[in-house]
């Protein structure tokens, strides 16, 4: 299926591994121009080798940069003035216990997930609805519904992703831009996959049975049952950017491999 990405220019935040780098590939393999993005300019430019590797002809551009700090997003939109797919991917997690959480910790997560992409959409929404045409998504996770309580700072980052994308969304009213949201699920990021190795290590047992203990403890409620790949969250991304994905706006779209219970 031809997704009419030729020519589209897309910032994928937080592109040089997981979930970013699989967007990025799939946007470039469908011809649309990929603004990489990362805070080291090594990674950024192992991203685009690896990207190239695959997808020869790819046109990649690059933003080096902590996207979580105002002004290096006011730098990014000085440099690059037009983009029609903004892809709020930057994010951070980790477990920890509420009552230890600190002020600092929930600004800095704050900033980092969430301000990033409010402040790239303040930016590039009025110039998108401006040029007639746009797609603003965000990453979010299913988390944003399951708030995880090993993590309550993460999951609440997550749901304000959620509401900030409804919120532009209505400002689109009667154009052709979108803005919707992704709740991706337990996903086989690098982040993940060295977890989970680390932990079948520590107990000298197969990765797959920590996997498998995962699904049956933690998220036992997945169809799944088993992590997603980061190419089954891009391939949903890379529709949702298309032109063809013209009659979904202000959606919060699910690739969580069925975790939430809920049908609406």
């Amino acid at each position: 299926m031809d997704l009419q990405l030729s020519g589209k220019h897309a910032l994928v935040t937080g592109s040089t591994g997981g979930i970013g780098l699989a967007i990025a590939k799939a946007l470039a393999s469908e011809s649309a121009e990929v603004i990489l993005n990362g805070r080291s300019s090594d990674r950024v430019l192992s991203a685009a080798e690896e990207i190239r590797a695959e997808i020869p002809d790819a046109v990649l551009n690059d933003f080096v940069g902590d996207l979580s700090l105002a002004d290096r997003v006011d730098a990014l939109a000085v440099q690059f003035k037009h983009i029609d797919i903004l892809v709020n991917n930057l994010g951070v997690y980790g477990p920890k216990p509420f009552e230890k959480i600190t002020d600092a910790d929930w600004y800095s997560i704050i900033e980092t997930n969430f301000m990033s992409g409010l402040r790239l959409s303040r930016h590039f929404l009025p110039r998108m609805k401006k040029s007639g045409w746009g797609r603003i998504i965000f990453i979010s996770s299913e988390s944003a519904a399951n708030i995880p309580a090993e993590m309550i700072h993460y999951g609440v980052t997550k749901t304000m992703q959620v509401s900030l994308a409804r919120g532009l969304a209505e400002m689109t009213r009667g154009t052709a831009v979108t803005v919707n949201t992704i709740l991706a699920g337990p996903t086989r990021s690098e982040g993940v996959a060295g977890f989970i190795k680390g932990m079948a290590q520590s107990r000298n047992v197969a990765a797959e049975v920590v996997e498998k203990e995962f699904f049956q403890t933690v998220r036992p409620s997945s169809l799944l049952q088993r992590f997603a790949t980061v190419d089954e969250i891009a391939s949903m991304v890379a529709y949702v950017a298309s032109p063809l994905s013209s009659a979904t706006n202000g959606a919060a779209l699910r690739v969580e491999g069925g975790v939430l219970s809920t049908i609406l």
